[in-house]
């Protein structure tokens, strides 16, 4: 879902599972986790640019990953797209990047629902706000064509059963 939700931006999603761990660097549930579940998203789209399980500063350190994990598939590509292995986890590292980075961070983006939500946080900036609009446009554009194609080009259809 989230490498869908980058590629409706025209954007080549090059994907970091994050972990604390560097590929099989260690063996506990948690490691195992990020590394079966990158399994999983290579078997269901092979054409996928994901690696991990790995630790942020590989990810985002091309010429430590490189160096060190020379047969991971994002060497040479920058990662555009961070998956953290629980909502903990990526929501500290959300608020430290938008306290310190020098770019916009966006987020959060909920996926997987059967309505589009999107969400502004408290003290969110006007850029934020533009962001999130920009986002929930694209998912609305996105959505209208796909009913569109289910209905036939009718997007004013519904498919529910009416009362009698």
């Amino acid at each position: 879902m989230t490498a869908k939700e980058v590629s409706a931006f025209n954007i080549t999603p090059r994907i970091a599972m994050l972990s604390y761990s560097n590929f099989g660097s260690s063996n506990t549930p948690e490691a195992q986790l990020v590394s079966k579940a990158r399994e999983l998203v290579k078997q269901k789209d092979p054409s996928l640019i994901v690696d991990g399980e790995m630790q942020a500063n590989v990810a985002l350190n091309n010429s430590l990953l490189k160096e060190m994990y020379p047969f991971s598939e994002l060497v040479e590509k920058e990662v555009n797209t961070l998956i953290f292995p629980n909502l903990a986890s990526g929501n500290i590292t959300y608020n430290i990047l938008k306290e310190i980075g020098s770019t916009d961070a966006i987020g959060p983006i909920l996926l997987g629902l059967k309505k589009p939500v999107h969400l502004l946080q408290l003290g969110s900036t006007v850029n934020n706000i533009v962001n999130m609009a920009l986002i929930a446009v694209t998912d609305a554009q996105i959505k209208s064509a796909a009913l569109s194609a289910k209905t036939g080009g009718d997007k004013n259809q519904d498919n529910t059963k009416k009362k009698k």
